[in-house]
């Protein structure tokens, strides 16, 4: 039988509730009911087993032995070996009974299961991907396995604190950011910070809908059209913040003592130079100013 992984494990009558309907409600669960005496359930496991390890976390194999754990073959009706069901969301949702081709297993999956994100020979690169995508928890895992292996990583630290600021952890997060060594990594921790102040300030401002209510009876409503901008930008919807911001300044420059005109040159160093929002609203800025 193939050997126990984060991914696959053996469960019984005491754990399939936690292991199997519980874990479901966060990755799909493929339930592989087999037994010693099954000659087709030992050819298929290890085919289970490579399937789930490709998807890298996204799907978990639980392996039933039914000679062991006959309440649950009751419980789920099973008649025949091997018998294979998905489950998601508390509930079974697909499977199959008997041998399988490898292609026909994976059409089952497609359905259900999320794409593992593609492999970087940097770790660090697949954290940064995950950090794109806002899989947020995701990344902060890998980057605790890189920052294991070397605590003053710089890139991983400030990424680090980047996740721990989206979750609201903002004096670890800064914390974190205070622990980087060095000024090879100068932008990064300006946009860190950024990111930082941004939250902590929205944290202390009406929320979203509320300040579109607000715009919803008088648009020229200054005060709520800046919060909105930082209330987006503290979720990195960074083009109508910017957009926001940039015609607040053109409508009215004195406002806050020219507050739009010093987050817009901030957001700008959160993003970095060569990001092409900040190509496009620099030139309008520019436009604006002169």
């Amino acid at each position: 039988m193939s050997q126990d992984t984060p991914y696959i494990f053996d469960v019984s009558t005491a754990n399939f509730d936690q292991l199997v309907i519980q874990n479901s409600f966060h990755k799909p669960v493929l339930v592989d009911f087999w037994a010693e005496w099954c000659a087709p359930c030992k050819a298929l496991m290890p085919m289970l087993a490579q399937i789930a390890e490709g998807y890298r976390g996204e799907l978990l194999l639980a392996k039933l032995n039914c000679d062991l754990e006959p309440d649950v073959v009751a419980r789920f009706g099973i008649r025949s070996l091997p018998t294979v069901v998905l489950f998601k969301d508390g509930q079974p949702v697909d499977g199959f009974q008997g041998a399988q081709p490898e292609s026909a297993i994976r059409a089952i999956l497609e359905p259900h299961v999320a794409t593992p994100p593609p492999l970087a020979a940097d770790p660090l690169e697949t954290a940064v991907a995950l950090f794109a995508e806002g899989r947020i928890g995701d990344a902060e895992n890998l980057l605790r396995e890189i920052l294991a292996a070397d605590s003053e990583k710089p890139a991983a630290l400030i990424l680090y604190a980047r996740c721990l600021a989206e979750r609201g952890e903002l004096g670890e997060a800064q914390t974190v950011l205070d622990a980087v060594k060095g000024d090879s990594h100068k932008q990064d921790l300006a946009s860190a910070r950024a990111q930082i102040t941004f939250v902590r300030q929205a944290a202390d401002m009406p929320d979203a809908a509320a300040l579109k209510a607000r715009l919803a009876q008088d648009a020229s409503d200054d005060e709520a059209v800046y919060q909105l901008a930082i209330q987006q930008l503290a979720r990195q919807q960074y083009e109508p913040a910017l957009d926001a911001l940039l015609k607040l300044f053109v409508r009215n420059r004195t406002y806050a003592d020219g507050l739009p005109h010093k987050t817009l040159l901030q957001v700008f160093e959160l993003l970095g130079n060569e990001h092409p929002l900040v190509t496009v609203f620099r030139r309008k800025l520019y436009q604006a100013l002169y």
